[in-house]
C-alpha cells in the first residue's frame, strides 16, 4: 500500500501544488538590492555676463564674460567660449582660450574682448561651456543669441 503525504483523492496534484506555492513564496522573498551609489563630482554652472541678446553692429568690439561655478566651490578644470553662425554652427568666428584647461577656484570669470567682423543681418549664438577634469565629464554649457545689424 502506498502512503502519501495527504490522503486525498489526487494526492499527488495536492503535494505538487502545495511543493509550487513554497517554491513561488521564497523565490518573492529576496531582500532589496541597495540602490547605486549616485555619482559624485563637480556640479557646474554658468553665468553669461556680457554681451546682451541686444542687436549688435557689423565693427562692434564686444566684451565677453562668463561666471563658471562649482556648487561646492572647487575646482573650474576646463571652459570653452566660442561664437558661431546660427545658421552654420560650424562658421566659428571665436573659439578662447586657446587652452581649455584651467584649473581655476570657482567661481572663475573668464573676459575678453572681440571685434564683431561678421557678415550684416546674421544671427549669432555665443556658447559657454564648463567640464570636470577628464572628457567631458559632467559637461554644462549655456547659450545667448544676438543679431548683427549693418
Amino acid at each position: 500500500m502506498k502512503k502519501y503525504l495527504f490522503s486525498s483523492r489526487y494526492p499527488q496534484a495536492i503535494s505538487f501544488v502545495l511543493l509550487g506555492f513554497g517554491l513561488l513564496l521564497f523565490s518573492q522573498c529576496k531582500p532589496e538590492k541597495p540602490a547605486p551609489p549616485e555619482e559624485t563630482g563637480p556640479q557646474y554652472s554658468i553665468e553669461i555676463l556680457s554681451p546682451s541678446t541686444e542687436a549688435k553692429h557689423v565693427g562692434d568690439t564686444i566684451s565677453i564674460e562668463a561666471k563658471f561655478t562649482e556648487a561646492e566651490g572647487g575646482i573650474v578644470h576646463h571652459i570653452n567660449l566660442s561664437i558661431y553662425s546660427k545658421d552654420d554652427p560650424a562658421n566659428v568666428v571665436y573659439n578662447q582660450p586657446a587652452e581649455a584647461h584651467v584649473h581655476q577656484t570657482s567661481p572663475y570669470t573668464f573676459t575678453d574682448q572681440f571685434v564683431l567682423n561678421v557678415p550684416e543681418h546674421t544671427d549669432w549664438v555665443l556658447e559657454a561651456k564648463v567640464w570636470g577634469e577628464e572628457g567631458n565629464a559632467k559637461e554644462v554649457s549655456k547659450k545667448i543669441e544676438f543679431h548683427v545689424h549693418p
